[in-house]
């Protein structure tokens, strides 16, 4: 299966071709399993690349996480925070987010062991006494930040020191860190944000309250098989190793995974191994030529561990040191450049390579599409580093 082959379906599957875009945010979210959160504000620009114009605005995602409830925020794949469906969040729920929550757990209670504040081995005892008031406070309010939550309770109030003696260690709530196991385990969820849509300060709710029929129960390896079909229909071919990495799942975890879904495999044009659904070897017609301009940590390049085929010689202009994207320009399925805002809020592209004139004007079309969705938003890197392109950008507007 080569790389245009590749390119075409990620086009069409993660709905970046006009023709295939998604009716309603969550089917944009759909197309790419969940949308990134890490930054808030990279969930409204990554559903309006992927919406058709008439929903692709900032009223329409709140709508669809805070009334339709259609979409719900949650820790999953690699301790992240993404946006999912809410059929689609049951599945990460019992693949990703349990585990992840027992980790969670067992580093909390060291972390309350660490700060004296509980007798030596009543760690657990101490937390599980302070979960019961936190979920008694979230029940009595109905939502809460985790400062409301501090007040309500002494136990809420104390500090735990996390980091240890490391000089970068810092003091954190009990209730804040206590809401992140919450949420992780399925018993809270962030619901909406003080402020704008670019906020990171969420109130929380419970989750009976927020989704009275609750996600749907899953077994763990029946979970994690189901995500690997999932992430094979919107992201095959790709390899082991990409969705080893995508998951954060062991090796072992994913070999089991996969096992149960029985891919079949084809070759790629690196010479390495690619797994696709048994049911999806037939091609996919090359889509009309399109553009799009996607967010920081977008879940498109963040969707694949060995990215060449997308990226080409970019990589350093374009992620941080850890990994993560910055703002990306995309021509037919591939990224060929940047961008950001100038001082004045105006979108600034930046080219790494020779695109064409008719690229040329199809971004900027796409440009147009974005900026007055954004209007007098200033998106800035506060959950990552600004890529050297980023830098360049600013310090070409400023």
């Amino acid at each position: 299966m080569t790389d245009g082959q590749r390119r075409a379906r990620l086009g069409v599957r993660h709905a970046l071709t006009p023709s295939a875009r998604a009716g309603d945010p969550a089917g944009a979210a759909r197309a790419v399993v969940a949308l990134h959160s890490t930054d808030p504000s990279s969930v409204h620009v990554a559903a309006w690349a992927r919406t058709r114009d008439e929903q692709a605005d900032a009223a329409s995602v709140e709508r669809a996480l805070y009334e339709d409830r259609a979409l719900v925020r949650l820790l999953a794949m690699r301790r992240t925070v993404f946006v999912a469906p809410v059929e689609t969040a049951a599945v990460l729920q019992a693949a990703c987010s349990r585990e992840v929550a027992a980790r969670e757990r067992r580093k909390l209670e060291g972390f309350v062991a660490a700060s004296e504040l509980a007798p030596d081995g009543a760690a657990a005892g101490w937390l599980a006494g302070a979960e019961e008031a936190a979920l008694a406070s979230l029940a009595a309010r109905g939502e809460a930040t985790a400062a409301q939550l501090a007040a309500d309770d002494p136990r809420l109030a104390e500090q735990v020191r996390i980091g240890g003696a490391s000089p970068h260690a810092r003091g954190q709530s009990v209730a804040a860190r206590l809401l992140l196991l919450l949420a992780a385990e399925g018993k809270a969820v962030r619901g909406r944000p003080r402020g704008s849509w670019t906020s990171h300060q969420y109130r929380w709710s419970p989750l009976s309250a927020w989704l009275p029929d609750g996600l749907a129960p899953w077994e763990t390896e029946a979970a994690r098989a189901e995500l690997a079909r999932l992430w094979l229909r919107a992201y095959g071919p790709g390899t082991a190793e990409d969705l080893r990495w995508w998951t954060g799942w062991t090796k072992t975890q994913t070999t089991r995974a996969l096992k149960e879904v029985a891919p079949a495999e084809v070759e790629l044009d690196d010479g390495t191994t690619g797994l696709v659904l048994a049911d999806d070897l037939d091609p996919v017609p090359d889509p009309e030529p399109r553009a799009a301009l996607l967010p920081a940590l977008d879940p498109t390049p963040m969707g694949w561990h060995s990215r060449a085929w997308y990226l080409g010689p970019h990589r350093d202009r374009l992620y941080d040191r850890a990994g993560n994207i910055g703002p990306s320009v995309w021509w037919c399925g591939r990224i060929v450049g940047g961008w950001a805002q100038d001082r004045d809020g105006a979108l600034v592209c930046r080219y790494l390579e020779d695109v064409g004139a008719d690229a040329r004007t199809a971004v900027d079309a796409e440009a147009e599409r974005l900026a007055p969705r954004l209007g007098a938003v200033r998106l800035t890197a506060r959950t990552r580093g600004r890529t050297w392109l980023e830098e360049e950008l600013a310090a070409d507007s400023g």
